[in-house]
C-alpha cells in the first residue's frame, strides 16, 4: 500500500481531496437523511447543487474583495515592519527579526505565493475533478458496497480482508479527526471574526479566510494567526489593542480546548502538545502544506493501528 501511494504521489492531491469531500459530504447526507424523509440520490444531488452553487456565488461575488483585502493586509504588515517605532520592546523585536534575515524569509514566502497563484488553474481543476468523483461515489455508494463484497469470495480474499481492516480504521480515525478539524476551524473562524468586528479591525473578509485555513492546523494554527493579528492591532490601536486581541484569542482558544475538543475528539486523539508540534514539524518537512493539515490525522491513524490508547492503568 505504501509503495502504491508513493507511485501515485503526482496525483496525491486529487486522492486526498476526493476522500475529504466524499467523507464530509457523506456525513452531511447521513445527518440530513435522518431528519428529512427523501430519496438518498435526490438528497445528494440537492446538497451538492446547493454547496457548489454557494461556493460559485461566493467566489464570483467576493473573490475580488478578498484579493483586495489580502493585498491590503500585506501592505499593512510591510508598513509596520518598515516604519520606525518609539516603543523599546517593538524596536528590540524588529532588531531580532532583522538579525535572523526575516526579509529573506519574506521574499521566499512571496515567491511561494506567486508560484501557488500561477498554478491556481491546476488546483481548480483538481478540486472540480475531486467534487465530481465524490459526487459519483455518494450516488452509487450502496452499489459500490455491494460490488466490493464480491471480493470476499474471490482469489484475492486474504488481501481484501487486510485492505478492509485498514480501510475501516482509516475512516474511523483519519476521517473523524479531519471532520473535527473542519468543525473546529469553522467555529474558531466565526468567533474570531465576531471579536475582530467588535474591535474594529479592517479587511474582515481577508482575515476570515486566513483564520479559517490556519484553523485547520491543530494547535499551531492559533499561534501562527496571532502574528498578523497582533501586528494589525498595533498599527490601528497601539499596545492596548494588542492586549484586547490576545485576550479574545485566549478565550476562543479556551473554548476550543475545553469545550469543542472533548466533544469532537475521542481520548485517543487527545495528543500532548509536544507530540502535536513534533508531528507537525516532520509532516510539514516531508509533505509541505498538506502535512500541516493531514499530519495529525495520519499519526492518529497509526496510533490506532498500533493500538496505542490513553487508557490508564487501574493503579493510577
Amino acid at each position: 500500500m505504501v509503495l502504491f501511494l508513493y507511485s501515485v504521489r503526482s496525483i496525491i492531491n486529487l486522492i486526498l481531496l476526493t476522500f475529504i469531500f466524499a467523507f464530509l459530504m457523506d456525513r452531511i447526507v447521513e445527518f440530513t437523511a435522518r431528519r428529512i424523509a427523501i430519496n438518498r440520490r435526490v438528497l445528494v444531488l440537492i446538497l451538492y447543487t446547493l454547496i457548489v452553487g454557494l461556493l460559485t456565488f461566493g467566489l464570483v461575488r467576493y473573490l475580488p474583495i478578498i484579493a483586495g483585502e489580502i493585498s491590503e493586509l500585506v501592505k499593512r504588515i510591510t508598513s509596520f515592519y518598515t516604519q520606525p517605532h518609539d516603543n523599546v520592546i517593538i524596536n528590540y523585536i524588529e532588531s531580532i527579526l532583522s538579525n535572523n534575515q526575516i526579509a529573506a524569509y519574506l521574499e521566499n514566502g512571496v515567491s511561494f505565493l506567486l508560484k501557488y497563484f500561477t498554478g491556481i488553474s491546476k488546483t481548480s481543476i483538481q478540486v472540480l475533478i475531486a467534487l465530481i468523483l465524490s459526487l459519483f461515489f455518494l450516488l452509487e455508494k450502496p452499489r459500490l458496497q455491494q460490488f466490493t463484497r464480491k471480493f470476499k469470495t474471490s482469489k484475492i480474499a486474504p488481501f481484501y480482508y487486510e485492505i478492509e481492516f485498514f480501510g475501516r480504521k482509516f475512516t474511523r480515525t483519519f476521517g473523524k479527526v479531519i471532520e473535527a478539524q473542519f468543525i473546529i476551524a469553522i467555529v474558531n473562524c466565526v468567533l474570531t471574526v465576531i471579536s475582530l468586528v467588535i474591535l474594529g479591525f479592517p479587511q474582515i473578509f481577508g482575515l476570515a479566510i486566513m483564520i479559517f485555513f490556519l484553523g485547520l492546523i491543530p494547535v499551531a494554527g492559533v499561534m501562527i494567526s496571532l502574528i498578523p493579528l497582533t501586528l494589525i492591532a498595533y498599527t490601528i490601536g497601539g499596545l492596548m489593542k494588542v492586549v484586547y486581541v490576545l485576550i479574545a484569542i485566549t478565550i476562543i482558544h479556551a473554548i476550543e480546548a475545553y469545550v469543542l475538543n472533548p466533544k469532537l475528539m475521542s481520548s485517543k486523539t487527545n495528543l500532548p502538545v509536544f507530540f502535536t508540534f513534533i508531528v507537525l514539524i516532520f509532516s510539514q518537512h516531508f509533505f509541505g502544506v498538506w502535512g500541516l493539515i493531514l499530519g495529525i490525522p495520519v499519526f492518529v491513524f497509526l496510533l490506532d493501528v498500533l493500538e496505542v490508547t490513553n487508557k490508564q492503568s487501574v493503579n493510577q
